[in-house]
């Protein structure tokens, strides 16, 4: 019941943030469209997390949430684009693309990029240690370019009916998945230390509990996309099967994926031990727990 209370918490005061943000119309109405059609805000939930276990508090680091929400909502919009997997469906409504036209789609992930890195370098708060905003943004940056998040994705488009090994995949999925979970973890950090001195220890832990939570979180996802149903996930599912892609279902099993999810997990709880925090990682727990057995 605390889990949920504070998971709730949470992921109201990102909600509430994120409807204050593209008022207007035209672009702004393609980009507020994805930005808040739902999901379960899980990174600006970890960034706010992350800051409360190193000592700070939930609002301290609710924009560089947001700004990595922004980000996240941007690579969703070009996933779904008929040159990338050609969706129809993300949560339970139509894609950008479909709503808006191709054309408005690319130009509102594109909006919404550079958005998030005006929302992160603009966050407001009494910075005692100063260029914590540059190295949140530099975090981000990273995250999200050729080392990261479009780099992995590059990878996974040349898959169509290529072999993959379990490495190869596991290498792959780092980056697009795990990328911007760790830049989420180590944002929280970046933003309680702009305020006080947090031990180094800290961001290492963030960096390690990420990496192995995202590649729970890619095998979770692969298991859902040949269980589930598209009533369950709001989006397609069994497109991976059709694209010929290869997922660590279709090289492991169903079997032996719960428990890659289930070893993960596990590691990603014992990478949060390594940091010597000021505040609690409780909740960090229970959520790479709650991840593990999510059904959407």
């Amino acid at each position: 019941m605390e889990f949920q209370r504070q998971l709730e918490e949470a992921r109201e005061l990102a909600e509430a943030r994120l409807r204050t943000f593209f008022s207007g119309g035209g672009l702004e109405e393609a980009m507020r469209y994805s930005l808040l059609a739902g999901g379960k805000r899980i990174r600006p939930i970890l960034t706010m997390k992350f800051c409360e276990a190193a000592g700070g508090t939930l609002e301290e680091a609710l924009d560089f949430g947001c700004g990595v929400e922004m980000l996240h909502t941007y690579s969703l919009i070009h996933d779904d684009l008929p040159c990338m997997d050609n969706d129809d469906l993300r949560r339970g409504m139509p894609t950008s693309h479909k709503k808006f036209g191709e054309c408005v789609a690319i130009l509102a992930g594109d909006a919404l990029q550079a958005a998030a890195f005006r929302t992160v370098l603009s966050a407001e708060g009494t910075w005692r240690h100063g260029g914590k905003t540059a190295l949140a943004a530099k975090i981000l940056a990273e995250a999200a370019g050729e080392t990261g998040m479009c780099g992995g994705q590059y990878w996974d488009s040349l898959g169509g009916g290529r072999s993959r090994t379990e490495e190869s995949l596991t290498e792959i999925n780092g980056k697009k998945t795990g990328a911007l979970l760790r830049a989420a973890c180590m944002m929280g950090v970046c933003a309680s230390m702009g305020r006080r001195e947090v031990d180094g220890s800290c961001m290492d832990a963030a960096r390690d509990y990420a990496a192995n939570l995202g590649l729970a979180f890619q095998i979770r996802d692969d298991i859902l996309d040949a269980v589930s149903t598209a009533e369950e996930l709001g989006k397609p599912v069994g497109s991976d099967a059709a694209n010929r892609k290869a997922t660590y279902v279709t090289l492991l099993g169903v079997e032996a994926c719960e428990a890659r999810v289930l070893d993960y997990t596990a590691r990603a709880k014992q990478a949060l031990d390594s940091g010597r925090w000021a505040g609690d990682t409780a909740f960090l727990m229970e959520l790479a727990d709650s991840l593990a057995v999510r059904r959407s």
